[in-house]
């Protein structure tokens, strides 16, 4: 069958493999090389211990700080906040816990094979080399926090089967000597596997899809059309044509989906990152949850990543919540210098019910969804693209599709 998937990315990249693997002729197509948006940015973490989506805040004490600016978790445009509107309250009314309880049941679904999943292309790919099997840490800062967060992560590591030690101040100082001042403690998730460079991983990946007679074109998916029974997207070396097209387009999905008839609720939390280099370094990644950053050792340096921002797609930057992220981080150890002239920029793909949009376009034959998986595409991408490749051959799928297909929205 002739298939295309758009968009090159973590999850783009993982669908294809996972058609291709099924008999598929697949033609892959970006404007620009896989790996360089969205799955370039991230923290390298696949996430085996996230098996809780990320909740809109319930706490009214919370929310202040985000709204005064007070915590570096959440930044916003007031702007954007309006136009948001029904996404947002749509995403506070799914973080109520009843609605909640469910919700994560059907992540962690997903969440439970991604090591599984990753590991079979990282073999096939030849990436062991970019790995790193040692987990990754949540740093605490304060006492209450920090005794609060190791009940809760003794719970989550006994309900999910997960490994995780709790370090207190002498045991966090000696896992991390390059720490400069004494914390509350840590908790050391230990089954999640770090990538010391997110971008070359998809690289390699693509670069096996290519090896297995896969091709890569260059194009504007925004472009796609049907023709006749089946689907046409320009691209360089002239059209494609196939019988499926996949949506894998991360945050630039929505804009697609509505031009195809589509309403769902999307949205974009952006995010910053920015490489020191010549300083110490963790010996794996590392988030400071009182001050909203991870610390991830990477090829080029040390990565501080931030939480989220609430801003329209193409807004410009606005890297309050990086500025913020270095003035705390240099509290825990010396930064070297900055890599980047300008930090990078990059949105996560959301949906309001913080699970992703898989499986069969409801009003298109030969239209297939994988997109908003958030904060974890890079975790997610072979597990969805393994379960749509599966829906799209007419295999029994690994995982019940039912609470991630796009009917629920309509």
């Amino acid at each position: 069958m002739e298939t295309i998937v758009l968009g090159a990315g973590m999850v783009g990249v993982s669908t294809a493999l996972a058609l291709q693997q099924r008999g598929h002729a697949v033609t892959l197509v970006d404007r620009k090389p896989p790996g360089q948006e969205t799955s370039y940015g991230n923290a390298g973490i696949i996430q085996r211990e996230a098996v809780q989506p990320y909740a809109f805040p319930r706490s009214i004490a919370t929310l202040a700080r985000i709204a005064t600016g007070l915590s570096n978790d959440a930044h916003y445009h007031w702007g954007a906040l309006l136009r948001l509107a029904p996404q947002l309250l749509g995403y506070w009314a799914a973080s109520a816990p009843a609605r909640y309880a469910p919700i994560a049941q059907a992540y962690s679904r997903l969440i439970a094979h991604c090591l599984t999943e990753h590991g079979g292309w990282i073999e096939a790919a030849g990436a062991a080399d970019l790995v790193h099997r040692q987990g990754w840490m949540q740093l605490y800062r304060s006492a209450p926090v920090f005794d609060a967060a190791a009940t809760q992560a003794r719970t989550t590591a006994a309900t999910h089967g997960l490994a995780c030690q709790v370090l207190d101040t002498a045991a966090l100082a000696a896992a991390q000597p390059v720490l400069q001042m004494p914390l509350a403690g840590a908790v050391h998730w230990q089954d999640p596997w770090s990538v010391r460079d997110p971008g070359e991983l998809v690289a390699r990946y693509a670069r096996l899809f290519v090896q297995r007679g896969g091709q890569l074109a260059t194009g504007d998916a925004m472009a796609l059309r049907q023709e006749g029974s089946g689907w046409a997207v320009p691209t360089s070396a002239g059209p494609v044509t196939a019988q499926h097209a996949i949506i894998a387009l991360g945050p630039w999905a929505g804009a697609l989906t509505t031009r195809l008839g589509y309403r769902l609720p999307l949205f974009s939390k952006r995010g910053y990152h920015r490489h020191f280099a010549g300083g110490p370094m963790l010996t794996m990644p590392a988030l400071d949850i009182e001050r909203g950053v991870m610390l991830a050792p990477m090829a080029r340096g040390l990565r501080l990543t931030t939480g989220a921002e609430f801003a329209l797609l193409d807004a410009p930057a606005t890297p309050v919540q990086l500025r913020r992220a270095e003035q705390s981080t240099r509290e825990l150890l010396p930064l070297g210098q900055p890599v980047e002239a300008t930090p990078w920029l990059g949105a996560r793909p959301c949906t309001a019910d913080m699970l992703p949009v898989l499986g069969k376009a409801p009003r298109h034959a030969g239209l297939w969804f994988n997109f908003g998986h958030a904060h974890q595409g890079f975790t997610l991408g072979p597990v969805t693209g393994r379960l749509v490749a599966e829906l799209v051959s007419g295999e029994a799928p690994f995982v019940d599709p039912a609470p991630y297909l796009a009917q629920r929205f309509l």
